[in-house]
């Protein structure tokens, strides 16, 4: 075993990484255990007395302290489970113990640190179904070793979930791991309760194994750590082989996609809500092992699930107190939701997931082979969520262009939309902008429509049109606003043909990548283009092709994820005609040194009426229609032209 220091933050006592059995990570199943058990031992000394609750440091969540302490508890009983049950037990005693003396103390309601009873929405429900399904895998350690007083106490505070009002979201899942439990046990229990929650979730099923988090358009992690998570897992409780076919085989092509949303450094896409749970992301790519629902080899399970994991190690997570905070890779509160807590981010135990494959799984013991990045560039469209994915081996970084995700139904009291949900790009390597002043949360990824009193159209709601092949479009509206875009991807490179209907005298804006780091981004500016660079060689630059006649950048401090100082070129046009006007523009995010003023030179775009017809260096011609009928047209230099619609194309409107 040795000390590694990451970052001057972390320390983790990690075995020697091993080459030959992981090339890619030099991860194996020790290093799980290690992180595993380094987490278990950072939340050690913030355990109440009589272990029912543990307070970590923080900002509170807005349930309360006693409902943050229960979340400690929950959230690390998951991840203590998956390491006893995964070891056959084979754990420290100290540990079984530990949370053991919690369970017999959280459920007494004499108790001073006794959990509070679960009530309609209340956060209680959410961490049940961890204590449910924790309590399922060390039912031979646990549970079943306590007396019939103990389990009494257990069985009538999960009881109490019963019937509570849920929202209507994963949420519905919550008393589903709960009263399957309480049925494995003899346990009070509805078994109409346990269909409900399921048969909901089928009102949200997208096709393509994908999941939208509720009614609406709500495209994230949760699809995978939540929506995939809980169904297979309760099919796994309760045995049931007819709905969990169906689990299983929504999850096989569910994983056939998002394989693809890792970069070769193990990155995980930045997009979407409760991004503080990090590494649980992987949940799903050990769920498809754990359940036979995979269609990946082994060896790449492992190799993109442990570069995940060590992705985050490298970058100083967990801290130096070895605890999770609520960030990214540092603390950063806008990867946070308004509800989130200090042990919130412990939903990243559902990470170790894999820990409950046998030590000779295949999982474990084959060679780690290749992530799709690591054999060359990738293209994915995929019209469940309305995302077109590409990706670049020589950089290892993944770009989602979004055309589809907008949780539209979550606006905010004032309107504003969600920078985590309504951009058209998210990446591996960059994070939207956020933060309270408007000019800076609206300029990256969005194509804004700014009138003469300075206010900005917003892109809250996505009308989803097609993801076919390289291309994707939707459009939104905003007062008299309305913006259709096409997206048309090739190695590193978007680009953007947009339809604005406007009053004259508006100001168009497309704004690139915002790129951040610990220093402020180098910035320029030439004619027509925008680019900023930061020190790792990452380069986010924009490209005026048509309609667009001046580029500038946008800074910002304390804004971004990805570091304190963040910058974002964008492109203007400032007098809108009226009507409708086309703009194209050409987006990159690369690792390479880029000249704009060749790429300018090299990309050329015209437009004729609705037309953009462009053609890329290599002489492969696209043409793109927007307006009442949407059409795409690629003509590559060697090969069959591709369009759309087309009859091959069928099913890829969304």
């Amino acid at each position: 075993m040795r000390s590694i220091d990451t970052n001057g933050l972390t320390h983790i006592r990690l075995p020697s990484t091993d080459g030959l059995l992981s090339p890619y990570t030099g991860w194996t199943r020790a290093h799980w255990e290690a992180v595993a058990d380094h987490l278990l031992d950072g939340v050690a000394p913030y355990a109440t007395p009589g272990g029912a609750q543990y307070r970590l440091p923080g900002r509170p969540g807005r349930a309360g302290l006693h409902s943050d302490g229960l979340e400690g508890y929950a959230r690390t009983f998951l991840l203590a489970a998956f390491r006893i049950a995964g070891a056959d037990g084979d754990v420290p005693a100290e540990l079984i113990e530990r949370y053991a003396e919690g369970l017999a103390h959280g459920t007494d309601p004499g108790h001073q640190y006794a959990w509070p009873a679960p009530a309609d929405c209340s956060q209680q429900l959410v961490e049940a179904a961890s204590i449910a399904l924790a309590l399922h895998e060390t039912r031979r350690w646990l549970f079943d070793r306590f007396d019939s007083s103990v389990q009494d106490r257990i069985v009538a505070w999960l009881a109490a979930a019963a019937g509570k009002r849920t929202w209507q979201s994963n949420w519905v899942l919550f008393p589903v791991m709960v009263q399957q439990f309480l049925a494995g046990v003899g346990g009070p229990h509805d078994p109409a309760g346990i269909s409900d929650g399921l048969d909901r979730i089928e009102q949200w099923y997208a096709g393509d194994g994908w999941y939208t988090d509720g009614a609406g358009r709500s495209f994230d992690y949760y699809a995978g750590w939540a929506l995939h998570l809980y169904p297979l897992l309760w099919a796994r409780m309760s045995g049931d082989r007819r709905r969990g076919e169906v689990y299983r085989e929504r999850l096989r092509l569910f994983l056939e996609q998002y394989q693809h949303m890792f970069a070769g450094d193990g990155a995980p896409v930045y997009q979407g809500r409760s991004l503080c749970y990090r590494f649980a992301c992987v949940a799903p790519l050990w769920l498809g092992e754990l359940t036979d629902a995979t269609p990946l080899p082994a060896g790449r399970s492992r190799r993109i699930a442990s570069g995940v994991l060590r992705h985050f190690v490298e970058r100083g997570v967990p801290d130096e107190r070895g605890l999770l905070s609520l960030g990214w890779h540092g603390r950063f509160l806008p990867s946070t939701q308004h509800y989130s807590g200090p042990a919130s981010p412990y939903w990243a135990s559902k990470a170790f997931l894999g820990l409950l494959l046998p030590a000779d799984h295949p999982a474990w013991t084959v060679p780690e082979s290749a992530a799709p990045i690591d054999d060359g560039d990738q293209v994915v469209a995929m019209p469940g969520p309305g995302w077109l994915l590409h990706a670049t081996r020589h950089d290892g970084v993944v770009r989602v262009v979004n055309h589809g995700s907008d949780r539209a139904r979550h606006l905010s009291a004032d309107g504003i939309d969600d920078p985590h949900y309504t951009r058209f790009g998210y990446s591996s390597h960059a994070a939207p902008q956020v933060g309270e002043d408007a000019r800076v949360r609206a300029v990256d990824g969005h194509l804004a429509v700014i009138g003469p009193d300075g206010v900005v159209s917003r892109r809250r709601r996505i009308e989803a049109i097609a993801v076919h092949d390289r291309f994707a479009a939707s459009a939104y509206e905003d007062g008299p606003v309305r913006v259709e875009t096409a997206s048309i991807v090739r190695g590193p490179w978007e680009l953007r043909v947009h339809r604005v209907t406007a009053p004259p005298g508006h100001v168009v804006r497309d704004g690139g990548y915002a790129l951040a780091g610990s220093r402020p981004p180098s910035v320029g500016t030439g004619d027509r283009w925008g680019q900023v660079g930061v020190p790792d060689g990452l380069t986010s630059v924009v490209v005026a092709l048509h309609g667009f006649c001046a580029a500038a950048t946008t800074e910002a401090m304390d804004a971004n994820a990805f570091g304190v100082c963040s910058a974002t070129p964008y492109l203007v046009a400032p007098d809108h005609p009226g009507g409708s006007a086309v703009y194209v523009s050409l987006i990159v995010l690369t690792g390479d040194r880029v000249d704009p003023a060749a790429l300018r030179e090299s990309v050329t775009a015209s437009v004729a009426g609705d037309r953009a017809t462009m053609r890329l260096p290599d002489g492969e011609r696209i043409e793109v229609v927007l307006g009442a009928q949407v059409t795409y047209a690629r003509y590559p230099v060697d090969g069959a032209p591709v369009r759309w619609p087309a009859d091959d194309a069928a099913g890829t409107g969304v």
